[in-house]
Formats: C-alpha cells, sequence, structure tokens
C-alpha cells in the first residue's frame, strides 16, 4: 500500500508540476496510526502480559503447573491430570509463548530504546526494567525445561540452529546480572510510567523484585551448591526484597483489553472443566485451615475435593469459589507470602536472613492468612494447631507453602520438588513414570533444531517429564 501511495503522488506531480512535491512524499507516506517502529514502552506492555498469562494460565493447552502440584483435578477431560503432555503439545505452546511472544518482544524494546529520546537517567531505568523483566522470563524458563537455548537464543538473523545451555551456568549468569542491572538503577529517578503494568516506573520496586528473583535461584541451589546458594540468598536478602504486598510482583488485569487468565478459562469459556483436588481438600480439611471458605465452595454441606487423575462429575464436588473468578484479580506471581516462605526455609538451612525459621515461618503462614482475607484470630488459631516442626521443617514449610501457593502454580511446584512435601503420589492411570519434575522439550526443536535438542535431552537424562532438573537433588 505504501508503495502504491508513493507511485500515485508522484504521477500527481509529475502531471501538475509541482516542484515542492519531493521534499513531502516521504511524511505523506507515513501512517500515524500505524507506525513501522513500536514504543518500547508498547513492546513492555506486551512482554509483561504474555509472560503473566502464560505463567500463570490454567489453560490446559499451556503450563499445566497446577496439575504438576496436583492442586486441581479435571471433570471432562483428564488426560492433563494423568500426565499426558503431548496430545495438546503443551510443552511447544510454553516453549514458543515465552521465547516468540515475551523474550522476543523484550529484546526488541532494548534495541527500539536506544533510538527514544529519554534523559540518560530515565533510558537507564527503562533499559533496567526490560533486563529484570527478561531475567524474570528466563528464571521461568530454565526451571520448567532445565537445559535450554540461552547464549545462543533470539539470534535468528545469525544463528538458526541454537545450542542449549547448561542449566546451572544459566542460573550463574542470571545471578550476575541481577547483580550488574541493579547497579545501573537510578531509584530517584522513573522508568517506565506508561508500559509499566505492574511497578508502573518505582524503580524501588523493581529493585526489591529482582533481588526477590535472586532469592529464589538461591534457594533452589541449596541441595547442589550450598555455599553459592548461602550467598545468593544473602546477598539477595542484604539488598532488599519484597517485604509487603504491595511490593509483590502482580500483572494488573483492566478486565478489557487484559483479562486474567483464570477468569477467562473458569468463567469466559463457558466451561465446567475444574475442580479442587482432593489431595487439597482433604489435606486443609485435616489441618482446619481457614482459607477454605474464602477459595472453595461447598457440597452437601462439606468440602469435597475431585479425584486427580480422574473424570469427576463437576456437580459432585466444591468449586472454585468466587475469588478466584474475577476478570481482573491479578496474577500474582511473585508474592510476599513466597519470600516468606523462602526466608523460612533459609533460616532452616542456617542461611542469616533476619530471622529464625520458626519467627518467618509464622510471618510466612500470616502473611498467606492475610492476604486471603483471614482474621487475626483465626490465624493464631490455625498457628497453635499447626506449628513449625524443627524436626522436619521440610515438611512444616513445604506443606504448608503449597498450600500459601494455591493458584500460583509455578511457585507451589518449585517447593513441591525442592522440598519434596507434600508428598504427591503419581495417578494410577498416568502416562509417566512419576510425577513430573520438569516439562519435556518442544516436539519442534526436534524438527529445528533436531542435533542440539538430542545433545541437551541425553546430557540431562533424558528429555523425559521425570528427568529431574539439576537441582532437584532429593
Amino acid at each position: 500500500m505504501k508503495n502504491i501511495i508513493k507511485i500515485s503522488l508522484v504521477s500527481v506531480c509529475i502531471v501538475l508540476g509541482v516542484s515542492s512535491c519531493q521534499s513531502d512524499l516521504t511524511s505523506l507516506n507515513n501512517d500515524p496510526k500505524h507506525p513501522s517502529v513500536l514504543a518500547s514502552e508498547n513492546l513492555l506492555a506486551t512482554a509483561l502480559y504474555q509472560s503473566s498469562s502464560y505463567m500463570d494460565s490454567p489453560s490446559v493447552n499451556l503450563n499445566n503447573y497446577r496439575f504438576f502440584t496436583q492442586q486441581w483435578a479435571e471433570v471432562q477431560y483428564p488426560d492433563e491430570t494423568q500426565y499426558n503432555l503431548v496430545t495438546r503439545n503443551q510443552p511447544r505452546n510454553h516453549f514458543n509463548g515465552m521465547y516468540v511472544y515475551t523474550l522476543n518482544n523484550i529484546k526488541q524494546a532494548k534495541a527500539n530504546l536506544r533510538q527514544e529520546a529519554n534523559s540518560n537517567d530515565v533510558k537507564a531505568n527503562k533499559l533496567a526494567t526490560l533486563e529484570i523483566e527478561e531475567i524474570f522470563v528466563w528464571e521461568n524458563i530454565v526451571n520448567t525445561y532445565g537445559d535450554v537455548p540461552y547464549s545462543d537464543a533470539l539470534k535468528a538473523d545469525e544463528i538458526f540452529s541454537p545450542k542449549y545451555d547448561d542449566a546451572k551456568a544459566i542460573y550463574v549468569d542470571l545471578i550476575k546480572r541481577i547483580d550488574n542491572v541493579i547497579l545501573t538503577v537510578k531509584p530517584a529517578f522513573s522508568g517506565y510510567s506508561v508500559g509499566d503494568l505492574v511497578y508502573y516506573g518505582n524503580m524501588s520496586k523493581w529493585i526489591k523484585f529482582a533481588n526477590s528473583i535472586k532469592l529464589r535461584l538461591g534457594i533452589n541451589l541449596a541441595d547442589v551448591d550450598s555455599v553459592l546458594s548461602k550467598a545468593t540468598v544473602e546477598s539477595a536478602v542484604a539488598g532488599g526484597i519484597i517485604s509487603s504486598d504491595d511490593d509483590a510482583y502482580k500483572f494488573k488485569y483492566d478486565g478489557n483489553t487484559f483479562i486474567n487468565p483464570v477468569f477467562d478459562n473458569l468463567v469466559a469459556s463457558n466451561r465446567d472443566d475444574f475442580v479442587p483436588s482432593e489431595i487439597v481438600i482433604n489435606t486443609m480439611n485435616n489441618l482446619s485451615d481457614p482459607r477454605m471458605e474464602m477459595w472453595f465452595t461447598k457440597v452437601g454441606g462439606i468440602y469435597k475435593g475431585g479425584i486427580f487423575g480422574e473424570l469427576n462429575t463437576y456437580a459432585n464436588f466444591s468449586k472454585l469459589n468466587s475469588y478466584f473468578r474475577s476478570s481482573t484479580t491479578p496474577s500474582n506471581l511473585l508474592s510476599y507470602a513466597e519470600v516468606a516462605f523462602i526466608r523460612a526455609e533459609a533460616a532452616a538451612r542456617g542461611y542469616s536472613v533476619g530471622g529464625t525459621a520458626v519467627d518467618l515461618y509464622t510471618a510466612a503462614v500470616t502473611e498467606s492468612m492475610r492476604e486471603n482475607g483471614v482474621s487475626a484470630a483465626n490465624t493464631a488459631t490455625y498457628l497453635a494447631s499447626n506449628p513449625y516442626n524443627v524436626t522436619n521443617w521440610k515438611q512444616s514449610i513445604g506443606v504448608q507453602a503449597w498450600i500459601a501457593m494455591f493458584n500460583k502454580g509455578f511457585a507451589s511446584w518449585n517447593f513441591t520438588r525442592r522440598l519434596d512435601y507434600p508428598i504427591l503420589v503419581n495417578p494410577p492411570k498416568s502416562n509417566l513414570s512419576s510425577v513430573p519434575y520438569r516439562m519435556p522439550y518442544s516436539d519442534q526443536e526436534y524438527v529445528l533444531n533436531g542435533a542440539n535438542v538430542k545433545a541437551a535431552g541425553n546430557k540431562i537424562g533424558g528429555d523425559k517429564a521425570t528427568t529431574k532438573l539439576f537441582w532437584d537433588k532429593n
């Protein structure tokens, strides 16, 4: 269309003999409503939405984190709770979503930002925002798949077959990148006042978020490299981590342009595909957990969960309550409660993180209760009945974190893999030999990048969902 417009204008100028047409042609060819170069703030907003949606979606076609932690049961199609990861190509869909629709947008935003007019301090903050968000996406990818294309990734113009980097080497590099990017932040100046749909340009909060990613990376290293783990965790805490719900990384949906993915699957889809599992219902019932009233409906006067890995009749079981069914509920992807539980775990491991394990455990449970509208009195009763168990701290923290991370699938999966509590049993009709510890590689990689993905699979012990990640040693 641009060429047609240009040719037509040239013809008009020749016919009319208007000498001034020549200098005006280029400007007339621009369409201000459809710019050829997107503003970096638009690309950031897109990346934030895409990453939040892909990480938080309960869709059976995507990440399946809620099924990996056995907190949701299925109704009509139990393939995902039977760990069939082939029929709907979930490994491919999540892989593409994170690389193509998220990382690629961040890469382009960085390039476009360099051409935009900003003061040096504001530009530094905007670049830091993009870098921290990119690190966050990489952290999700490496903890979902293990070894992945990293140093060669996003270089399609020069590298057609990216190699797979060692997952621990990626960890080390991400920690280094976090340290480096924090040094570039100018907290007295704003970042993206438009496009930043999480912290709205507040760089002090981006620093806390960056250190909280570092905290999560560090604690995952505990059983494989305790020295690096301790140093990383303690450095993150000293640098300032998420310390209130106001600091949490939440993508805020407006209910129109951006819609909460849980609402999209539970309400807008007009389908009845999911119920809370009997595993989570029975666990919370046994603990007399007051969060159940906020989270679930009753059937026949009681809370009743669906059988994980089996077909379930929707009407016969408790449902997810309206608490989870709003189109504007934020995706809370790195919550204050999660950070508090990680600190409790770190203290139990002997790290210096500003408190004892029992005090931090109490604070973590208390925060989850507060986040979910439970009164102080009911919280105190719950803690009295479910105190910190110093002789089996992994069970205490593991079970309580798993409950607190309900509907925060990726965070919950990190806790269950690292602490091995609660003990998740492979369902009888499972397609796997155990519960999943990772997502297999995308099937498209075997077509487009065959040699490298096969080498990666061999290196980690087999490209299987049952292969543990390098840090998952117990």
